[in-house]
């Protein structure tokens, strides 16, 4: 076994695998981007060193750099985690030129299975199933054009040198063929520097369904049964589970079978996948393999009691398997949701920003995989995902409730999240019956997980108690600060009270906190309204989590809470709430009265990101709905439309320039009647 290994990679799946080594008596060497410089992975690891500064080129990409990292401190091997180099061929061959092993497969299978192209050759030759499409080489877009034709729209286009949702759209007609071509071109270059794409079919709302693998040098192969990974958006996986709902035992015998001949035909070694489209009447079609750890491989650790990470590195150290087909019976079920940080409100994309409260539920049968904790900072560089929240149990119903119970105790402050989204899901009638297919999340209505929650009066009374009870001040005496006191009070002469004012909305809120003369409690009016008439209302502070436990008349409830600016944030039951503070007033905001009466609109940037594309100039006309200019950021383009036919008054940005978010793009003006 190896003495030292270096984890090519950051976020949870660094963590994973520096929890894998500590266990296994391996010496765990991290590298970092200066934006990772106080990274939970950088605080794990045995040693940690720089590679670069932030953006993945120049650190996480960097194969030259990695590599002198591992030379100069005695790294025996390297484990890529996903994404990043994880399936880079010439990241595999540099690491055996420099005598390090590469912890993946082959650089070969890699190559093989990187083509969607040749990977579908090779294993429709081994008697796996494939989806209809076209796998010319070719760039041409009138060639690609007419090849969709003659498969039929819808169609879809895909990436030849890589997958995650990269450089995939789908193409309803021929009209909307020449853009979309573009599009998944210009992504596919940006995130694998490859833009050449193939077409396939489109199967109408199918199941995804993909089946981990295991191989060692030693020529064993098997698979570890399915993950059922249909509900997706954006192409990204959200929830995944195991078992599928929807595979009969003969079906998955089938399916297995036809995964190990897909790994066999790759001359595949180590940890892989297989994904698989499987449709409503039983049929399955390889979609593809991907040549390294997956994202949700821990739903299959649930159920298998396996360590997958455990068996990557012996099979690279030469090990053999130990395991055969036959010993592998998984029991009961695990469900896995990925926890981002998007925003609901603002169409699911990015929201970065410090993590102000972390705080993960800590009960059994709940795991949570994360690369951050409170005072991490969600970089516009990298991936939006937070975390990723296991659950287990008996059963289905019993995994969806316990899911259900986790995301409700799930507390995050500081950047939005798709929290209520996944709770969404969870209850969802269709979901719970096993139903989902990748066509979930268009099909079902998830609006009222993007719309504002009603704030109620417990949610206001936390806030108060929270900011008389936290950051306590110092007195002039040098004692500890008392707020009940008369010199804590604001200069209040009647002593033990202190009002509040937030705004929700449009909604302007006032609470009373009023101390018992005995410290034995508090009284409290929201909206001049007495809250808990008759009810003892007492409250205790966790200042190292920000946890306000507030109990009513004896029963109890749990908040966390945190100062943004002069807003105050509250999450409660898995929701998240932004209490706005008054601010003084400014001589800019008094006199600022916007564009109202020139009818003009400024179109900002929902994100940090790059400007990847300009599509208009000063003065030019432009239709409703037209692509104005296209964001990058994080590994996704955005594209900022034009809301009306109007003209464009001014250009803010060139191609190329990196933008903060809400910083103003264009400034259109309506057309003139």
């Amino acid at each position: 076994m190896f003495n030292s290994v270096l984890i090519a990679n950051r976020g949870e799946i660094a963590v994973r695998v520096i929890a894998a080594c500590r266990e296994m008596g391996i010496r765990s060497i991290a590298v970092y981007s200066e934006a990772d410089r106080g990274a939970l992975h950088v605080r794990l690891a045995d040693e940690a060193w720089l590679l670069g500064p932030a953006p993945a080129r120049e650190s996480y990409l960097n194969i030259e750099a990695i590599l002198r990292v591992a030379r100069d401190h005695g790294a025996e091997a390297i484990h890529p985690g996903y994404g990043f180099l994880s399936e880079n061929a010439e990241f595999a061959e540099a690491c055996a030129r420099a005598g390090i092993v590469f912890i993946g497969p082959p650089p070969e299978a890699i190559r093989l299975m990187g083509s969607k192209t040749a990977a579908k050759r090779a294993v429709e030759q081994a008697g796996v199933p494939t989806v209809p499409g076209f796998m010319g080489d070719t760039r041409d877009g009138r060639k690609l054009e007419r090849e969709a034709a003659r498969i039929g729209y819808p169609v879809m286009l895909k990436a030849s040198a890589g997958g995650g949702g990269k450089g995939m759209r789908v193409v309803q007609s021929a009209a909307e063929f020449a853009e979309s071509l573009a599009a998944a071109q210009r992504e596919a270059l940006a995130a694998f520097g490859d833009d050449s794409v193939f077409l396939e079919k489109l199967v109408i709302a199918p199941r995804h369904v993909e089946f981990q693998i295991l191989a060692d040098t030693h020529g064993n192969v098997i698979h570890l049964g399915e993950r059922d990974c249909s509900i997706q958006r954006r192409h990204q996986k959200v929830v995944e589970e195991s078992p599928s709902p929807a595979l009969t035992p003969e079906l998955r015998a089938a399916m297995g079978e036809a995964a190990v001949r897909a790994a066999r035909a790759a001359g595949y070694v180590n940890a892989g996948t297989c994904e698989f489209l499987l449709d409503s009447d039983g049929a399955f079609y390889f979609l593809e393999m991907n040549t390294r750890l997956q994202v949700e491989h821990p739903v299959t650790e649930s159920v298998t009691g396996l360590d997958l990470v455990r068996h990557q590195l012996r099979i690279a150290a030469g090990e053999p398997l130990g395991l055969v087909q036959e010993t592998i019976t998984p029991r009961g079920h695990a469900i896995e949701v990925r926890l981002y940080a998007e925003d609901p409100a603002n169409g699911y994309l990015p929201s970065t920003g410090e993590v102000l409260v972390f705080e993960p539920p800590r009960v059994p049968g709940v795991r949570v995989d994360t690369g951050i904790t409170a005072g991490s900072e969600v970089s516009v560089h990298y991936d939006p995902m937070l975390a990723k929240l296991i659950v287990a149990a008996e059963n289905r119903p019993a995994a969806i409730e316990r899911l259900r119970a986790a995301l409700d105790a799930f507390a995050v402050l500081g950047v939005a999240t798709n929290i209520r989204l996944l709770r969404a899901i969870a209850d969802d009638a269709d979901f719970q019956a096993g139903k989902a297919t990748t066509a979930f999340l268009e099909t079902h209505d998830m609006s009222a997980a993007t719309q504002p929650v009603a704030v109620t009066p417990a949610i206001l009374v936390a806030a108060a108690l929270w900011e008389t009870l936290a950051a306590p001040k110092a007195s002039e005496n040098g004692r500890p600060f008392n707020p009940w006191s008369r010199a804590g009070m604001n200069g209040s002469a009647g002593g033990g009270v202190r009002r509040f004012r937030y705004r929700t909305g449009v909604d302007d809120h006032a609470v009373t906190v009023t101390s018992a003369t005995d410290g034995s409690g508090y009284t409290l009016t929201v909206d001049d309204a007495p809250f808990a008439e008759n009810a003892p209302v007492t409250a205790r502070l966790d200042p190292h989590t920000n946890q306000l436990t507030l109990s009513v008349g004896g029963s109890q409830e749990n908040y966390y809470l945190a100062r943004r600016g002069y807003d105050v944030l509250v999450s409660a039951h898995g929701t998240s709430y932004t209490l706005a503070r008054p601010r003084p007033l400014t001589v800019e905001s008094a006199a600022h009265h916007g564009d109202a009466a020139t009818g003009a609109q400024s179109l900002v940037a929902p994100m940090a990101g790059t400007i990847i594309k300009v599509n208009v100039a000063e003065g030019d006309a432009v239709a409703a709905q037209q692509t104005l200019v296209v964001l990058g950021a994080m590994k996704m383009e955005h594209a900022i439309v034009a809301p009306y036919a109007g003209h464009v008054r001014s250009v803010r940005y060139a191609t190329g320039d990196v933008v903060p978010g809400g910083e103003v793009l264009v400034e259109l003006e309506p057309a003139k009647e």
